[in-house]
């Protein structure tokens, strides 16, 4: 290896070295709107060189930022990355009490095809502005914006362009981008280009504008109420380039906001003196024997179980009256009856095992299996059964019907009798007779 290549290559080291170490100080002013992006080509340079064969240029690379020595960022901070083939962002607005203090937060790009990671610092040194807070400020929402195109610098320097020409101030800040998201919207569909929107805040030396306060207009109160679209003159100067919902503006006059001292209540009774700090005990503390409790937790239980099932048992066992007692207590008469009733119960069980079961209608044939022909019904048309009686006898046995069948082999015939009957004015069909061999 050459002298010359020695020197590019320790040059290479160092440069990556020095990047991945450097801070960088940014120096925002407090009330302002902070943006600081987050370049993925900046963080490819710190990346070691990709033995395989790839474009780098597409590396997928995502960020992870937080205040050193804590796992989160600031409350006033925020940060974004739509994709990981995206530029991060982080964008706030720091406030007075930060004013003086050096913020430091930590940036580690993560390579997703390399796995590979980088990290420098941040220092953010916030400022103190003498026209801090701006009187007047204004909160727009912007419909047809995501929160990450808003912050871009050329779209919002179009749009307090727009704002300047409405108001006319002579000193206007953006305060503070939210998104619709933050503020408990929804996300929404993947259809038609919709944007979640986005709330920003600008602020301004001057009173509002008449265009403005058209926006207080009660005929605009009444159509915002309506879900109407209000009538803003000056609604064109922005519509080319931002679709803003003017029944969501916020108009504040910080002159007239009466502040609101939050004061610490005097503790009660309740709340316990300061002891100072807590001293934890020492380890040479006494191992406790827990037998005698676990041998007490277990016996008073059972002892008590062991009592209930022996009054249990003496009352079920020895004192029971007995049958003979009962028997001696009852009258006569009603075991008479008793007994009657018993002895009819049990005939009846007897005489019901012998009975015979009726045939369903469903299993007589309808027509004849060797002729084809269809069976004739079993009483006429003109056939009167309200004369029957309820009881039959042989002699009232009418209506007979025979049906032969004929065997597969053969021309031997089995002749089938059945016999008609009436239970409670229902006629019914019975099987009287079968298989009789001629």
């Amino acid at each position: 290896m050459s002298a010359a290549s020695v020197a590019v290559w320790l040059g290479t080291v160092v440069t990556i070295l020095s990047r991945s170490h450097a801070d960088r100080n940014v120096y925002p002013s407090a009330g302002v709107l902070f943006v600081h992006v987050l370049e993925r080509e900046h963080f490819k340079g710190e990346f070691p060189p990709y033995p395989k064969s790839g474009d780098a240029r597409d590396d997928p690379i995502t960020f992870n930022t937080n205040l050193r020595g804590y796992p989160d960022r600031p409350g006033w901070l925020r940060y974004i990355q739509r994709t990981p083939h995206s530029d991060g962002v982080l964008y706030g607005s720091p406030t007075a009490e930060h004013v003086g203090k050096a913020t430091i937060i930590e940036i580690t790009a993560y390579n997703r095809r390399t796995f590979e990671t980088a990290r420098h610092n941040l220092v953010i040194n916030i400022m103190a502005t003498e026209e801090f807070p701006l009187p007047y400020q204004a909160e727009f929402y912007i419909k047809n914006m995501n929160v990450e195109e808003m912050l871009a610098s050329e779209v919002l320097g179009d749009f307090l362009g727009a704002v300047k020409n409405v108001w006319q101030p002579e000193r206007l800040n953006a305060i503070n981008i939210t998104s619709a998201l933050d503020r408990g919207g929804r996300v929404p569909l993947p259809i038609n280009n919709l944007k979640e929107g986005v709330y920003v805040m600008v602020g301004a030396d001057v009173p509002f504008s008449s265009c403005l306060r058209e926006v207080e207009n009660p005929h605009n109160q009444l159509r915002c109420s309506q879900e109407m679209e209000p009538v803003i003159s000056c609604d064109k100067k922005f519509r080319a380039q931002f679709h803003i919902d003017w029944c969501k503006i916020s108009l504040v006059d910080i002159n007239k906001v009466v502040p609101v001292y939050i004061t610490r209540p005097d503790p009660g009774t309740g709340i316990l003196p300061d002891f100072g700090e807590y001293n934890p005990p020492s380890e040479s503390l006494k191992s406790r024997d827990y037998f005698s409790d676990f041998l007490i937790t277990l016996a008073v239980p059972s002892a008590v179980a062991l009592v209930l099932f022996f009054i249990l048992g003496y009352t079920m066992c020895c004192r029971r009256e007995g049958v003979a007692k009962r028997n001696m207590q009852t009258p006569a008469i009603q075991l008479v009856h008793h007994s009657a009733i018993q002895k009819s119960t049990k005939e009846l069980r007897s005489m019901s095992k012998n009975r015979e079961i009726s045939w369903p209608l469903s299993t007589l044939p309808v027509f004849n299996p060797v002729s084809g022909e269809v069976v004739p019904p079993i009483h006429p048309d003109n056939y009167e059964t309200t004369s029957m009686p309820l009881m039959q006898t042989q002699a009232n046995l009418q209506n007979q019907i025979t049906i032969p069948q004929q065997r597969p082999s053969g021309d031997n015939y089995v002749m089938s009798t059945f016999r008609r009957l009436e239970v409670n004015g229902i006629p019914e069909e019975r099987k009287v007779a079968e298989a009789l061999n001629l």
